[in-house]
């Protein structure tokens, strides 16, 4: 991979920073191999369909424009417009994962957020619906349509399918400045615990600005979907092909609420299995 000249990474620094309605430029194309990005050591496929999908729902580009490495190895996903239609971002990672810990770097303002757009960190398993509710534990900066709601957010599924069950979800309240420049998020997934923590700067050595826990004291819920009803469930369990994945996504589709394109970078993603030594 080659190295981004610094004048030209301030160039896109600066264009992403004051970015209007306008389409964003095209980046550098570095890090795609059709529609495989490999970041952070691993491979991830670019979501991509012919129609809508969840979540959402939206339309999920592949661009090379919207979804790009730069010269540092960074990944950045982008909501952008695309003749007259607005684009979500996701990867999905093609290594199966467990419990452990999971680890994400982020940069850039994710405290004055567009009401209405989402960056998701999380799992996912798509065959695992009616026996642990897609395996899904969650990091999302989102507002969730509400202008001083805030940004940082942590969940363990089921939450808002069917019933609305606010005991698994947490909004964590940061300082003002918290969320601006660049922030580490993980959570360590057991089959007893949950635990959530957030720290400014790189890295688990800077001050925490958030944390959670979600344990086994709570009560199962179910996940519906349509016709369907998973079993009930406390804390999902991994299943065969549980992965990580990233998105930037809008809700119900629309445009971000100021108008304007977006986009976030993702510095780095780290997993540990249970039992091994973080770094």
């Amino acid at each position: 991979m080659g190295t981004l000249n610094p004048k030209v990474a301030l160039l896109w620094f600066s264009l992403w920073l004051g970015s209007g309605a306008c389409k964003l430029d095209d980046p550098p194309g570095y890090g795609r191999q059709g529609d495989l990005v490999r970041f952070s050591g691993r491979l991830w496929d670019v979501k991509s369909g012919p129609g809508l999908l969840g979540p959402g729902p939206n339309y999920f580009s592949n661009r090379p424009s919207d979804v790009y490495m730069d010269g540092k190895g960074y990944l950045h996903l982008r909501i952008q417009e695309h003749d007259g239609r607005w684009y979500s971002t996701e990867v999905v990672g093609r290594d199966t994962l467990g419990y452990g810990t999971y680890r994400w770097v982020i940069e850039g303002d994710n405290e004055n957020i567009a009401n209405n757009t989402v960056l998701g960190l999380f799992t996912w398993n798509d065959s695992s619906f009616l026996t642990q509710g897609n395996s899904e534990v969650d990091i999302e900066i989102a507002k969730w349509g509400i202008t001083n709601a805030p940004t940082l957010n942590y969940a363990v599924q089921p939450v808002n399918f069917g019933p609305y069950y606010p005991e698994r979800v947490r909004g964590i309240s940061t300082p003002s400045g918290d969320m601006i420049g660049v922030t580490t998020h993980q959570f360590t997934w057991t089959d007893t615990l949950v635990t959530w923590t957030s720290w400014a700067g790189e890295g688990s050595g800077g001050r925490v600005i958030g944390s959670w826990t979600f344990n086994r004291n709570n009560p199962s819920r179910v996940k519906n979907e349509g016709n369907r009803s998973s079993v009930p469930i406390l804390i999902p369990a991994p299943e065969r092909n549980t992965r990580a994945r990233m998105n930037f996504w809008q809700l119900g589709g629309a445009a971000p609420s100021d108008g304007e394109s977006k986009e976030v970078i993702i510095r780095s993603f780290e997993y540990w299995p249970l039992g091994a030594n973080e770094g």
